[in-house]
């Protein structure tokens, strides 16, 4: 089991792979020093002016950024203060790597969010040692995170987190012109079930669903959530109506698969669950609530139709 005590290496094997540094240096010379550093055991991607480290921090997020303080354009510490200001990316660590290290300038930018100072011509053993260290703590902040938008029953993600996630997606949706899909999923007759099998297979019953929606996602992005219940939620960015409605068919095929019985149901002698999804187009500006409600009543137009399906429909057509 993962806590706050588990060492770096095991938090990479467990969930990030190979740690993800930015580093953003108008002098290639510098970007070439750290490469040499960190190379082996880390990605490392560059940036040589501070707009484009702000867009590679957007558009795919590091774990940690080596920023130096004095470049042309925006200065280091303009960067700082933009990626802090942004929900998106205020909890990547930033390290400014510098020649210039006085009092001030080393106050000033930690007062900005900066973790660490790290001064040039920087010493290879100091500046992993320091990286490692900021990791560290990252990855436990993550994981603290994480624990807190967990569903202490199913282990899936919770409803407070789907609500974040779904205002965040819609926003990217907004700003990218790619069209986000939402899926709702009813265990059907799950009182029946507890009724007849009790609440303790019920809570089983609830985990291995869990566990096979899960599954189902295959990008990293998607995420599904115990929405409350016996019901479940998932977001899907980047999705197309087609894509989601191919996707809201394998979820119900493999719950069906779990062949969990169920006797008391008027489905079949197993398991199974309705699914209702929306898809928010790129023509679409509806609020995420709306993607909800769209999805929600194509839920209810599965179980009235004979549950144990998927209907959806699309928001914006």
């Amino acid at each position: 089991m993962i806590t706050l005590d588990t060492p770096l290496d095991a938090l990479l094997d467990s969930s990030h792979g190979k740690p993800k540094l930015l580093v953003v240096d108008d002098q290639p010379i510098n970007i070439q020093v750290m490469h040499q550093v960190f190379g082996g055991d880390y990605q490392v991607f560059m940036a040589t002016s501070g707009t484009q480290a702000l867009a590679i921090c957007k558009s795919n997020p590091p774990d940690l950024v080596l920023l130096d303080i004095v470049m042309p354009g925006m200065d280091g510490f303009e960067v700082c203060s933009q990626l802090k200001a942004d929900d998106t990316t205020c909890n990547i660590p930033v390290i400014f790597v510098t020649a210039h290290t006085d009092a001030a300038q080393e106050t000033h930018g930690l007062g900005l969010g900066a973790v660490d100072f790290i001064a040039k011509p920087v010493n290879p053993a100091v500046v992993r040692a320091r990286v490692k260290t900021q990791l560290t703590l990252k990855f436990q902040s993550d994981l603290l995170r994480k624990l807190v938008f967990l569903d202490g029953l199913s282990g899936v993600y919770n409803r407070r987190y789907f609500d974040q996630q779904l205002g965040v997606e819609c926003a990217r949706s907004t700003r990218s012109g790619v069209p986000v899909s939402a899926i709702m999923i009813d265990v059907d007759h799950f009182k029946l079930y507890n009724d007849r099998y009790g609440h303790q297979a019920g809570d089983d019953c609830l985990r291995q669903i869990a566990v096979a929606l899960k599954a189902c996602l295959k990008r990293p992005a998607d995420l599904v959530a115990r929405y409350g219940g016996e019901e479940f939620a998932c977001i899907l960015p980047d999705t197309t109506f087609d894509d989601a409605v191919c996707l809201g068919n394998e979820l119900e095929r493999r719950v069906r698969a779990l062949a969990i019985p169920h006797e008391a149901s008027s489905v079949a002698a197993v398991i199974t669950v309705s699914v209702g999804l929306a898809t928010r187009t790129v023509d679409s500006a509806e609020e995420p609530a709306a993607l909800i409600r769209l999805a929600d009543t194509q839920l209810y137009e599965a179980k009235q139709s004979g549950r144990g399906r998927v209907c959806g429909a699309q928001l914006g057509k």
